[in-house]
């Protein structure tokens, strides 16, 4: 089977992507989540014409000399208005917030005035609007502030309660359950065997997932039998996992045997090969409504992987009005030789100079087994197939990593 181009493959593992049903969450719970349905405000703000500064509410008309003395005929505090009106040749006491009496159309700062036996000397002329928020300077009533696929940030939040809402329709969290092969494998804190090595790919693709707002679902360590990976994708299945990750297993050796379980369950593949570096051995199938990724067991082909094909694929679950990772432009810091045919995903450290340019290290080894090297770098650099040798200092792609 030929490999598949990498943007054909992210094609096939997002077609069809629908978002998951909505659900209604109480604001507090809706940090991170994705919403639903656009939010139009259920009132205005602020709702009436308000006091930015600690003052005196006055009529412009008879403020505009310095030395102007006024009469105070009352107070205001917020949440505590004037019940009269300003007229001619009088004020009101006002705080920050308060509302603007009627008759009112400018507030003199108190360090502008000096008061004394129940009046005010004006020390620095009124202007009409000064230091007045009008109503609905803010937003106002029916004005949608928040979109469909918005991932809610706590400055959301604090803008959808300032719009009245207690709770909000959001996307329920897509579930990714997580399934690792090999009788390798044993768990961290054990003492490894001849041949063995310890587990550690499922815990940067529970991160991941999470980190995406996902729920996750652990499916423990399934045997290098067919039997065992069988039962181990029945019990995704059965979690109601919208995505089932199986992880390792997915080459073509005689121990290799996901795919011949993904295909015993009636298992729709897409794909099972992609021209990337590291992670040729992927796999992209359908089981019901569950779709299944199968990833290499190296734990960095698994990770860049994950963060290429699993990532977009939960934020187009969860209604995300951006599914796709940001590319940025760099610059090389070092030589770096022709490519091949694989699109090429190097582990790269990053350096922010001082004019801002942003200069691309790739790690010295780029071997698919090389946790430290992973752990250490911040960004993917992206080297198209068949691309030329490239000398320090010219542009480059690069995908950052999350922190």
């Amino acid at each position: 089977m030929a490999l598949m181009p990498v943007s054909d493959a992210l094609a096939a593992v997002l077609a069809g992507a629908e978002p998951v049903a909505e659900e209604t969450v109480a604001l507090d719970e809706a940090w991170h989540r994705v919403l639903a349905r656009d939010l139009a405000a259920r009132r205005t703000q602020p709702p009436q014409a308000m006091s930015a500064m600690d003052g005196y509410a006055v009529r412009a008309a008879d403020a505009g000399r310095i030395d102007t003395q006024l009469d105070i005929i009352g107070e205001v505090a917020a949440g505590r208005p004037f019940a009269g009106a300003v007229g001619a040749g009088q004020a009101v006491r006002i705080f920050t917030g308060g509302v603007v009496p009627d008759g009112a159309d400018a507030v003199v700062i108190q360090e502008d005035t000096v008061a004394a036996g129940g009046r005010i000397t004006l020390k620095e002329a009124a202007r009409p609007g000064r230091h007045i928020r009008p109503a609905g300077v803010d937003f106002r009533e029916g004005d949608v502030l928040i979109r469909q696929g918005t991932v809610l940030t706590e400055r959301h939040l604090s803008l959808a309660a300032g719009m009245n809402y207690p709770r909000l329709p959001v996307r329920r969290r897509p579930k990714v359950a997580i399934l690792a092969t090999g009788d390798e494998l044993v768990m961290p804190g054990a003492t490894p065997g001849a041949g063995q090595i310890v587990y550690s790919n499922g815990y940067a693709l529970h991160a991941l997932a999470r980190a995406e707002g996902a729920d996750t679902v652990d499916l423990g360590i399934a045997a290098d039998t067919v039997e065992a990976t069988t039962a181990g994708i029945r019990r995704g299945r059965e979690s109601g996992a919208d995505i089932l990750i199986t992880c390792g297993g997915a080459s073509v050796g005689d121990h290799d045997l996901v795919k011949p379980a993904l295909d015993a369950e009636g298992i729709s593949m897409a794909f099972w090969k992609i021209a990337m570096r590291p992670g040729k051995p992927m796999m992209h199938g359908h089981l019901g409504a569950m779709r299944v990724i199968g990833l290499p067991g190296n734990p960095v082909s698994s990770y860049v992987c994950g963060f290429l094909f699993m990532v977009p694929l939960i934020r187009a679950l969860a209604g995300r009005a951006v599914i796709h990772h940001r590319r940025e432009r760099a610059v090389l810091g070092c030589e770096i030789g022709a490519n091949d045919l694989r699109e090429d995903y190097l582990r790269t450290r990053l350096e922010e100079r001082e004019d801002g340019t942003l200069v691309a290290h790739p790690v010295n080894h780029q071997d698919s087994s090389l946790l430290a090297n992973l752990a250490a770098a911040q960004a993917l650099l992206v080297r198209a197939p068949f691309a030329p040798k490239a000398d320090a200092g010219s542009s480059c792609e690069v995908l950052r990593l999350p922190i």
